[in-house]
């Protein structure tokens, strides 16, 4: 008979701790979940490739009721102490917002109470001692000081199901759960912050749902500033309150209805008298949920804020992924500081949003300046200012065509080294450069844009035509527009699933806007193989990842010099706040003009400067910046090659021990993988240092200053020896298949048995036949260890 002792983990979750726990009165279908995954991994990024990280799974979660969970149970099998899983399971127990925390290994619980404030906060129990779910609930109750019986049948309302399987994530969980349970204590204002790409449409919906249903709040209104964003939730999630809800259109007011959604110019005039939201009394709505809180609500004296005074007895519940702090205007002023925060950095680390890597490109014009010949007039004749122009000038009062042209073709050039049909979204700094931009990105792809004339499409707000192509932009099964020039319109509202490659070419100096744009890329379609995403930055903007308000810097960052080309697949404040009109239709105001300082008299010029358009300008690529980001998503700003100098020493302090390590390892990879998951990127030191050497080569190097061989050299070192003479001739070739395999590859290539499969190795037969010439499946291993140890054989 097995012994405990020897029984797996797995087997010690079957035997003892799952028995155990539905004695104490689980239900085991509705109350408790086995090996939950509660994050996706971290995409890692290494060159063009992408690769996941291992997701948090947690051995047991234990729930009060589907998505309120109360307990963790962190399982070790029977030869660790009955202690052993309990940092992990605290560890989990902070992420996931849980009270109660156990450890088991089969022999009995250690548990730790996160809301024992006296008394022991950790100790033992036996097997038969696992609490029942309404003690664990009533420990759930003080955790989130849960007092009444009101406010508790509120908090366990349940949560909407549609049939689909489809459950929240777990900082969903957390934010609708805090929130309900926020307005069952009664907080009357509420701010979530989550990144965009997260799912805040969603969260919103089970927080509404649950309240609507409970009665908590009978009658609920929910704002937004763009019909795109109206669209998306009435026709998504929102479908679900079927003929409960209604959209208030061209302020056409119907009380008979319990969910609202409405623009808030839907229901403004800016005429007191004529205000929609007034034919509603000031009680009508127990709810207002408010979608991108930051663009309005914030300011005192913006419309949103005469809605929300105006509803102010209703519980008002603002969301955004950048939550505004500026002089005058602050949301956490109105709101309060956020119940919950969930951030871009946690959400890429998590997972669930996608990195990205920064190529920031100086043009010659932006970096130095451009000043006009005397006398310089442009294509109108107009004789241009004599002044000293740059980045902050160009595209908004003075517009060089080679610049535009200069800019297209960088954009293609990357495209053409990628993907030519990656969904790309250009930002400009106004319509007329969106427009200029379309014609020079069509021009330099003419191919493309006479097999169909949508390859580039410009959607701005005056372009009824390509506002009409934003849905087919975003749709991931739509080929064309592949690329969209806008200024504003597409900052917010756009779910850009499959967008690839975001160009700023626009002045940005507003975090707010900078977070907004950089949402448009941060969602992940597999499916479609969108993993990661490129920033082409033309203006600095990226200088904002250096701002502590930003908070998930890139994977990489690369400045280009002006012969430089792409690799090839292996603080001017502009106010954020977009005005639409009652259409969503973005509305353009001219720029003011500010009169210049008056020194030593003269007169005030009243007509705007004019906007100057000249060409025969030299325009040329200076720079392009590379930087990267560590497994914490800290930027590194020192070289690659400290940077992978300090990684590895942190892992392995002398050459002996990693010489070590790397030898008795059965699996190179192994090593490879733990150094990825501490943030080197092997595929760019090897752009940095050498692709001809061997990433042991590179760490040997990089590390400890040893002077390193190509893998032709090793290959050379290893047939000197005449190694191969000890196995028949057919494994022979195998062997010698492998070696070439590895000169071409390196050794992470060679150590899957799935190179078995490819050329040339196929035609020695199947992986089965090719194993069986070594005598089996074991001693094939053993033969590609010895021949490993043959290449790291010191010459």
């Amino acid at each position: 008979m097995t012994s405990k002792k020897e029984l797996s983990e797995r087997d010690i979750c079957t035997k003892y701790i799952q028995p155990a726990i539905e004695k104490a009165g689980w239900d085991k279908l509705t109350q408790i979940r086995e090996e939950v995954s509660f994050t996706d991994g971290r995409i890692y990024v290494k060159g063009n490739l992408t690769s996941r990280g291992k997701g948090k799974r947690a051995d047991y979660i234990l729930y009060y009721k589907p998505n309120i969970p109360i307990a963790i149970i962190e399982a070790k099998d029977n030869k660790q102490t009955v202690k052993a899983g309990i940092q992990q399971a605290l560890d989990y127990a902070n992420i996931l917002d849980i009270p109660s925390v156990f450890s088991s290994n089969g022999d009995g619980f250690y548990q730790h109470d996160r809301t024992c404030t006296d008394g022991d906060i950790e100790k033992e129990l036996g097997l038969d001692q696992f609490p029942t779910p309404a003690e664990l609930w009533e420990r759930y109750k003080k955790f989130k000081g849960i007092v009444t019986e009101e406010q508790e049948r509120i908090s366990a309302q349940d949560y909407f199901f549609d049939g689909s399987n489809r459950k929240p994530r777990y900082y969903q969980q957390i934010a609708i759960n805090r929130t309900v349970e926020a307005i069952a204590k009664g907080q009357q204002r509420i701010l979530l912050t989550m990144a965009t790409g997260t799912g805040k449409t969603y969260t919103a919906f089970q927080i509404i749902h649950r309240l609507w249903k409970s009665g908590t709040k009978k009658r609920i209104l929910f704002l937004a500033d763009r019909n795109a964003l109206i669209d998306q939730t009435r026709r998504g999630d929102f479908r679900h309150f079927k003929d409960k809800m209604t959209v208030i259109k061209q302020k056409k007011i119907d009380k008979s209805y319990e969910i609202y959604l409405a623009l808030y110019q839907g229901l403004t005039n800016y005429d007191e008298d004529k205000d929609a939201y007034r034919e509603f009394s000031p009680d009508f709505f127990d709810l207002i949920v408010i979608d991108e809180c930051h663009r309005g609500s914030a300011s005192e004296d913006s419309a949103w804020r005469e809605i929300l005074s105006y509803f102010k007895s209703a519980t008002h519940i603002g969301l955004t992924a950048t939550p505004k702090e500026t002089e005058t205007i602050s949301s956490t002023e109105y709101f309060g500081d956020p119940i919950y925060t969930y951030s871009l950095k946690q959400g890429i680390q998590d997972g669930f949003l996608a990195p990205y890597k920064v190529v920031r490109i100086g043009l010659n014009v932006d970096l130095e300046g451009w000043r006009p010949e005397v006398g310089k007039t442009d294509k109108q004749g107009l004789l241009v200012d004599d002044r000293i122009y740059n980045r902050k000038d160009f595209d908004k009062s003075l517009v060089i065509d080679e610049r535009t042209e200069s800019v297209a073709k960088k954009v293609t050039d990357f495209l053409k080294k990628t993907n030519r049909f990656d969904k790309t979204i250009i930002f400009c700094v106004d319509i007329d450069h969106a427009q200029r931009m379309r014609t020079a990105i069509a021009n330099a792809n003419s191919d493309l844009m006479a097999q169909n004339s949508k390859y580039v499409m410009q959607i701005t707000g005056d372009n009824d035509e390509g506002k009409r192509e934003l849905d087919n932009f975003i749709n991931p099964e739509e080929k064309y527009p592949v690329i969209a020039t806008t200024s504003k319109l597409m900052t917010t509202g756009v779910d850009a699933q499959t967008c690839k490659l975001i160009v700023l070419d626009s002045n940005i100096a507003s975090m707010t806007e900078f977070k907004q744009i950089i949402g448009r890329g941060t969602r992940i379609n597999e499916e479609f193989g969108k993993t990661f995403f490129t920033i082409m930055d033309f203006r600095n903007i990226t200088d904002l990842f250096a701002d502590s308000d930003f908070d998930g810097d890139p994977v990489r960052l690369k400045e280009m010099d002006e012969d430089d080309e792409f690799e090839s697949p292996e603080d001017e404040i502009i106010s954020d706040e977009t005005v639409v009109d009652e259409n969503g239709d973005e509305v353009i105001f001219d720029t003011p003009y500010t009169p210049p300082d008056i020194i030593g008299g003269g007169d005030i010029i009243s007509e705007p400067r004019p906007k100057y358009y000249v060409n025969g300008v030299n325009v040329a690529v200076l720079n392009e910046r590379i930087q990267y980001m560590d497994g914490n998503g800290k930027l590194i700003t020192g070289s690659l090659k400290d940077y992978t100098r300090q990684k590895v020493r942190e892992q392995y302090q002398s050459l002996d021990e990693f010489l070590n390590k790397w030898n008795k390892a059965d699996k190179k990879q192994a090593i490879i993988d733990e150094l990825i998951e501490q943030g080197v990127v092997f595929e760019n030191l090897k752009e940095a240092i050498s692709k001809e050497m061997d990433i042991f080569d590179l760490i040997c190097h990089t590390a400890f200053d040893q002077p390193p061989l190509t893998r032709s050299e090793r290959v050379n070192n290893v047939k000197k020896r005449d190694y191969f003479t000890r196995y028949g001739e057919q494994a022979r070739k195998v062997l010698e298949a492998l070696l070439d395999k590895y000169a071409d590859e390196g050794i992470e290539n060679i150590e899957d048995m799935k190179v078995l499969q490819v050329n040339p190795f196929d035609a020695f037969g199947s992986p089965i036949e090719i194993v069986k010439l070594f005598g089996g499946k074991r001693q094939y291993q053993q033969a590609l260890i010895a021949l490993e140890q043959e290449i790291y054989k010191a010459a």
